[in-house]
């Protein structure tokens, strides 16, 4: 297929929308009095009849960037066509042809997607840029051509709709950040008596509603401890770690809990820099508690005061110079990152792309170490140019390894705050959804959310980012988000927590049954937690669904209840917790317990798993309870029958039947056996005796034992 040598220099779709809506203030009478149009049609979902390859989808038409193209079979006729997501009032339609144009189409609209009238047509159209005005109202808009120029297919850049929603004024982008979030800089008196106030009331709240974000601005800040309790975070204003140093220590530990640490969950630190006052930093957590862009001047020391027992986390683009002491953990995940050393392990320590880290050793000692990690993208995160807030971007790594920051500046892209709808306490999701048609990406404030409608990210490289643990509560029993089938979504840093309703799922990445390839700019899902049960009833068919190809699932934690409220075996009722429907889904720190019946379900090619960490539902009742056919209860991770090709490495599954001991499990991991797929590393435990497993997978692996919590262990499948 052809492509122009020549084409106009690349506008931004900023840019661009700006220079068009101008021109239309100017030749539009009257236009002053009445609302701007706006490109409505840029992100949204679109479909064609056909197109020519992988490489030139239908949604690269959409996608804002002159670069990209959708390209059809070569046959007449043809047509692509956009939904808007509601009826619109249409004021023009810009087609950016590539060489490979259509010499006759029409411009149709529609205001269900069937029948169709049209606004323009031509017979003798010359390629290039096409501007027309349209009048009308609709939510649908395609092009359909019916005569090739050339003897390729219709080829265009871009395909982009203006007019003006019925969804009310224009939202604004940017503003404060409501009064969760705490700002410090290092004139701000008494730093650490505001970090002691927001502890005190967050150290044992693990079902409140409180939600904080600490936020320091670059400089040295001296004689801190930032203990960090539920749903608070703390982070860096800088654009690297080293911008914002503490001379003190940032604290994770159990005190409240008599010294157990495995109820520490949802709180994060990221993006600074610490000299620990007694040269080791303490983060004793267990799920849900990132450790990102860190920078540890010393030893990092993940066990409690005690060394009670603590139970998995994760770490990721960081630099700890010392020692990672690891003591009482059972298991963690750490990934492109830089280590001094490792000491201990006790079940499964899992490592990808970590300098320094222990060599290959599993079962004795438990270490699955991967050179690199296949592809990674960092979390966006918020940081200050000069006095503006920015919210950076990190670009894909493949097979990475160390840290994105350790050699200048990190490789990305910025967005100003402006480009952002600031959310905060009391925002409808009719609203989140109109900034989200306007174009605007989302940040959420700290705070609880309820939604009665679905929040739809239907715009290609959208970043939802959450501050502070920003929780979604779905109402009704909607799914609180999905995604469209298109490139490069960013969702980042929040709670989606299921309502009392059952909701068919919490969150959703892409439509069923699509085909569209996304692997040059994946969706990424960060630290992005599923709750149902716990702080109150809840309940969902499914917890996360992955239909788009490609994605990076990197870190979550997709939790049905086992303590709290609202808690019982019927009472949070949800059956999966993480299904994939895509292929080349790839998941980084998966941690997925306590469903009804799988816990995962992975029916997508070519899937891959750096380290998973998983138990099975507690509060089955009896054997019955759990039966799935013939088979002993529901695999902690199943890859369906018609997989061909998977792999998994570092992944431990551990019952703990304490209602009734007896239960047995035929195995935690069921897979196919064919040479495509491959798991390394896999182990299962009985915790205290409560319930058995016969197996580790299928019927490989020797079974537990009694009391022992001695893991059995398999090293290599088939």
């Amino acid at each position: 297929m052809p492509r122009l040598s020549d084409h106009p220099p690349r506008l931004t779709a900023a840019a661009l929308a700006a220079v068009l809506m101008a021109a239309l203030l100017v030749l539009l009478p009257g236009a002053a009095a009445q609302a701007a149009p706006v490109l409505l049609s840029q992100g949204r979902p679109v479909t064609a009849s056909s197109q020519e390859n992988g490489g030139t989808p239908a949604s690269a038409a959409v996608d804002g960037d002159n670069a990209t193209r959708w390209s059809s079979q070569f046959a007449d006729p043809q047509w692509i066509q956009v939904d808007l997501g509601a009826p619109a009032q249409l004021s023009q339609v810009v087609l950016r042809w590539e060489t490979a144009y259509a010499k006759a189409y029409r411009i149709e609209l529609s205001t269900d997607g069937t029948g169709w009238s049209t606004a323009y047509s031509t017979t003798t159209a010359t390629g290039g840029v096409g501007t027309h005005t349209i009048t009308g109202t609709a939510r649908y808009v395609r092009v359909y051509g019916t005569q090739r120029a050339t003897e390729w297919g219709y080829s265009l850049y871009e395909f982009q709709v203006f007019g003006t929603s019925g969804g009310g004024p224009t939202l604004p982008g940017g503003g404060d950040l409501g009064p969760n979030v705490i700002v410090f800089d290092p004139s701000t008196p008494n730093i650490q008596g505001r970090l002691d106030e927001v502890f005190r009331q967050q150290e044992s709240a693990q079902f409140g509603a409180g939600r904080y974000q600490f936020l320091f601005k670059p400089g040295t800040y001296n004689g801190l401890n930032a203990q960090i309790g539920f749903y608070t975070s703390i982070s860096g204003l800088g654009l690297s770690p080293d911008d914002t140093t503490i001379n003190g220590d940032v604290t994770v530990d159990a005190g409240w809990f008599g010294g157990n640490a495995t109820q520490n969950f949802w709180r994060s630190a990221e993006n600074l820099a610490l000299n620990p006052v007694n040269g080791t930093d303490r983060w004793a957590v267990s799920q849900a508690a990132p450790f990102r862009r860190m920078h540890v001047k010393g030893g990092l020391n993940l066990a409690p005061d005690g060394f009670g027992w603590a139970s998995g986390g994760y770490i990721a683009d960081s630099k700890i110079d010392g020692q990672v002491g690891n003591y009482s953990q059972q298991q963690w995940y750490t990934r492109d990152s830089s280590i001094g050393s490792w000491g201990n392990g006790v079940w499964n320590q899992v490592f990808s792309g970590v300098q320094g880290a222990p060599a290959q050793s599993f079962p004795n000692p438990p270490y699955t170490t991967l050179d690199t990690t296949p592809v990674s993208r960092e979390k966006p995160f918020l940081y200050l140019d000069g006095s503006e807030y920015k919210v950076f971007v990190p670009a894909k790594r493949v097979n990475a390894r160390g840290t994105s920051w350790g050699n200048g500046a990190p490789q990305g892209g910025s967005l100003p705050l402006s480009r952002f709808y600031v959310v905060k306490p009391g925002t409808t999701a009719a609203t989140m959804n109109q900034a989200l048609d306007q174009g605007l990406n989302l940040l959420f404030t700290p705070g609880v959310y309820h939604v009665d409608q679905t929040l739809r990210v239907n715009r290609a490289d959208t970043v939802v980012l959450g501050l502070g643990l920003a929780t979604l509560v779905p109402d009704n029993g909607v799914t609180a988000m999905k995604v469209a089938d298109v490139d490069g979504v960013r969702l980042a840093g929040f709670l989606i927590d299921a309502g009392p309703v059952d909701s068919p799922s919490l969150l959703e990445v892409g439509p069923a049954g699509t085909t569209t390839d996304h692997a040059a700019n994946p969706t990424t899902v960060q630290d992005v937690f599923i709750r149902v049960g716990g702080a109150g009833p809840g309940r969902a068919d499914v917890g996360m669904v992955i239909n788009n190809h490609d994605t990076i699932v990197d870190h979550t934690w997709i939790w049905r209840a086992d303590h709290g409220d609202g808690v019982g075996w019927e009472t949070n009722r949800a059956d999966y917790g993480f299904r994939v429907n895509g292929d080349d889904v790839l998941a980084t720190g998966l941690f997925v317990e306590h469903f009804n019946k799988y816990d995962v379900q992975w029916n997508g090619e070519r899937g891959r798993t750096v380290f998973y960490q998983n138990e099975k539902a507690y509060d089955a009742p009896n054997q019955a309870a759990i039966q799935n056919g013939s088979t002993k209860g529901y695999a902690a991770y199943k890859v369906a029958d018609s997989v061909t090709v998977h792999e998994g490495w570092g992944l431990g599954s551990y019952c703990y039947y304490n209602v009734d001991p007896t239960i047995r499990q035929d195995h935690g991991f069921q897979a196919p056996v064919r040479p495509g797929v491959k798991f390394h590393d896999l182990l299962v435990v009985s915790l205290g005796g409560k319930g058995q497993y016969e197996h580790v997978i299928n019927t490989t692996g020797a079974a537990t034992s009694g009391t022992s919590t001695t893991p059995s262990t398999v090293v290599s499948f088939p």
